[in-house]
């Protein structure tokens, strides 16, 4: 049998489609970020 290697994305990709800026850019993102941030996880944002 064949070993199942997983495909790897590229981080540029992986960035664009689920970073903090592709979350900002929708309303049910800003939604996503402000809950975590409710519960206290620190979310990575440029400046703090």
């Amino acid at each position: 049998m064949a070993i199942h290697y997983p495909r790897r994305t590229s981080n540029t990709k992986r960035k664009r489609r689920y970073g903090f800026r592709a979350r900002m850019k929708s309303s049910n993102g800003r939604k996503l970020i402000n809950r975590k941030r409710r519960v206290g996880r620190s979310v990575n944002v440029k400046g703090t």
